[in-house]
């Protein structure tokens, strides 16, 4: 598994170094919007905690924590509007799945028709 980076994008978002446009924020999460939308709605979602992947974060996790992504996740649903429209939830994990910060983080897209989810 790869090691935690201090240095990626996301941590320094957490330590405040650089701005983001919060959408929740919670003890364990934050909730933000993505630099460059892919829809209308582009929200990341990452734990607090240094976690590389969903691997990482299902296997050193506390309860509390995996919760309290799970509901941020349904919070920026709601918040954005995209209950009742509908929604995408992707995790990329490593460079196959095209990861591009190593740290677990949650895209919560929509706005309007996503289209079929690969075109291989």
């Amino acid at each position: 598994m790869t090691p935690y980076d201090d240095s990626n994008i996301f941590a320094k978002i957490l330590r405040g170094e650089i701005p983001n446009t919060t959408v929740y924020e919670d003890d364990h999460t934050l909730a933000f919007e993505d630099i460059a939308p892919q829809a209308p709605v582009h929200v990341l979602v990452i734990p607090k905690g240094k976690y590389v992947s969903m691997i990482d974060f299902a296997e050193a996790a506390t309860e509390a924590e995996m919760a309290a992504l799970n509901r941020a996740v349904a919070h920026v649903i709601k918040i954005k509007g995209l209950s009742e429209s509908g929604h995408r939830l992707l995790v990329n994990g490593g460079s196959d799945g095209g990861q591009e910060v190593p740290h677990l983080h949650i895209h919560v897209c929509g706005g309007k028709p996503l289209g079929p989810m690969f075109t291989l």
